[in-house]
């Protein structure tokens, strides 16, 4: 099939490179001719595992290139998917501008039968006025459908290739067939394509997002609640996670949720129900206790040091706000930073992947090492904010000798207790007992 996608973000990137993957044509199209370029030559923009050869293998094999040109693109294409953001606008809900100006441009290009789909993740009733667009600036036919993404930063490329299910919104039985035929590769195993209409696909995503974000923040709220009562959070987890309603995965406590989808989407469907008169208390609550989450290693660090952490340095273990991602946005690392410099506290910071795209924005307001121990040089403390696989078995006969002090905040529970004590650290984590 012969397919554009507009915009290549981390949504549209990797969706365009996984459909040329099953023999389409891919026309992948955006406005950055800096970037457009070095796609070009072979340079991924992103870091996904993966991802890279896919990439090259389509390149290579002439099913996906890449072009500032919107007109050749969509001359060339029957199904158009829009790929682009929508990130929160001054009140918090989801600013449209990206997707209604892309609409309007293509509007004014197609001159025969398109299928035009949404897989940027958009409030309810996008879907018509994407169509309200193109009814104003064409007479030809087109199908406006929704196909939201369910793909996860770190294994992106696995959920698009063997998707637990495909959502798509469409009304249209010439669209509706052109869907199934183009995820059919997808679903060989069984796993379902749903069909249903376009505004019940577009609140299927809102409502995905914001319940496992609510889910990570009730556990959070449990892990919190279990220091003070004396519990240990992962037997509550363990004991909570064999019931088979509630289920194993996101009960793991932590410093809270981050990244692009999460918060944005949680904040958005909030803001959508108080645009239609309906109070979302739960989603308010949410976001109120993610909020203060992130922050939660700077309350223990202030208690263990009587209020005062001025002039004290920190090692910091972890900048993406989730591991096999270079994805800063919104990750706890940054706000446990900008709460040490306030309070005159010095920054070491060290992550596989996250480190360029941390340096652009902070600059030199903290230091960066070369590995995770250069970061432990003569810090009175360790913090993990990241539960990079690297992290999880070090060795710590060397971070004694590097650490002025064998302490550690550890805001992923990334290490046993019984060995924690056995090594005679100060371990302060999540929800669970206190050592030293």
């Amino acid at each position: 099939m012969k397919i554009a996608v507009i915009g290549t973000g981390y949504v549209g990137l990797v969706t365009g490179t996984c459909l040329a993957e099953t023999g389409n044509n891919v026309i992948c199209v955006d406005i950055d001719k800096a970037k457009v370029e070095k796609m070009k030559n072979g340079e991924v923009p992103i870091y996904e595992p993966g991802l890279d050869v896919l990439f090259h293998r389509n390149i290579e094999q002439g099913r996906l290139s890449f072009t500032t040109d919107l007109a050749l693109a969509v001359k060339e294409s029957q199904l158009i998917f829009m790929a682009l953001p929508t990130p929160p606008g001054g009140d918090g809900a989801a600013d449209l501008s990206y997707i209604l100006g892309a609409a309007k441009d293509i509007s004014k290009l197609v001159t025969e039968y398109k299928v035009i789909i949404n897989k940027s993740t958009v409030p309810v009733g996008t879907a018509d006025k994407v169509q309200a667009v193109f009814n104003e600036n064409t007479q030809v036919e087109i199908d406006v459908v929704s196909n939201p993404e369910f793909l996860r930063e770190g294994v992106a490329v696995d959920d698009f290739m063997k998707p637990d299910r495909v959502v798509i919104g469409t009304r249209s039985e010439k669209a509706q067939k052109l869907m199934a035929e183009l995820y059919a590769p997808y679903v060989r195993q069984g796993n379902p394509i749903f069909f249903m209409d376009e505004r019940s696909s577009e609140l299927t995503k809102y409502a995905a997002n914001s319940f496992l974000a609510t889910k990570i923040t009730f556990m959070n709220e449990i892990a919190n609640l279990c220091e003070i009562v004396g519990a240990d959070v992962d037997a509550v987890r363990r004991g909570i996670g064999s019931d088979d309603r509630i289920g194993k995965r996101f009960l793991f406590p932590g410093i809270g949720y981050g990244g692009s989808c999460f918060p944005k989407d949680v904040q958005a469907l909030a803001i959508a129900a108080e645009s239609n008169s309906y109070n979302f208390q739960l989603l308010k609550a949410v976001m109120q206790v993610n909020e203060k989450q992130k922050t939660i290693l700077v309350d223990k660090l202030l208690k263990y040091y009587n209020g005062d952490i001025k002039g004290k340095r920190f090692a910091l273990w972890g900048l993406a706000f989730k591991p096999e991602t270079d994805d800063i946005r919104e990750a706890p690392a940054l706000y446990i930073i900008d709460e040490l410099l306030i309070r005159g506290a010095k920054v070491t910071a060290f992550d596989p992947e996250a480190m360029d795209n941390v340096k652009a924005l902070l600059g030199d307001k903290i230091d960066y090492a070369n590995n995770q121990y250069e970061a432990l040089q003569g810090a009175d403390a360790l913090l993990i904010a990241t539960e990079w696989s690297v992290f999880r078995n070090p060795d710590f006969e060397k971070m004694e000798g590097l650490l002025a002090n064998k302490t550690i905040f550890d805001g992923r529970n990334l290490f046993d207790l019984q060995k924690m004590i056995d090594l005679g650290y100060y371990y302060n984590s999540v929800g669970r007992k206190l050592i030293g």
